[in-house]
């Protein structure tokens, strides 16, 4: 049975990761995907749009795909469905992202155990926004 990191090891990563890929960021700005996004940008990460359907969100180029992001990705923070889970955590194995973050309402066991195989870091059915909030951004 899966089981997300501690929390410690979650304080860890988001203090050290600088740029998140987000699968699914919508450029509309009531859609949770774009909201999160824009307050993790406001804190200081550098986010990049995953989306085919757009050409720019939150003033970063967005790209169809994860394999077409042309610099290192820290995590990985997916607003998909839970049955496309596999097929991100394929393409972050093949960007060679460390973490996978599917966000709250997402979960998909077995894409947890491929990023387990490919000895990634996943956590499902978490916010990313949320986590960082209690984790990192409220504490000295």
């Amino acid at each position: 049975m899966f089981q997300n990191p501690t929390q410690e090891e979650m304080t860890q990563i988001l203090r050290s990761a600088r740029t998140i890929a987000v699968v699914g960021l919508s450029p509309d700005p009531e859609r949770s995907s774009h909201s999160v996004a824009a307050e993790m940008q406001r804190r200081g990460y550098r986010v990049i749009p995953v989306n085919p359907r757009v050409q720019e969100v939150l003033g970063e180029k967005s790209y169809p795909t994860l394999l077409d992001i042309p610099l290192p990705v820290d995590i990985v923070d997916v607003f998909r469905r839970s049955e496309t889970l596999p097929a991100v955590v394929e393409e972050a194995v093949q960007i060679s992202a460390p973490v996978i973050w599917a966000q709250e309402g997402v979960y998909n066991e077995e894409a947890a155990e491929l990023a387990k195989r490919h000895g990634k870091i996943m956590i499902m059915n978490a916010c990313l926004m949320v986590m960082h909030s209690v984790l990192v951004y409220n504490r000295p």
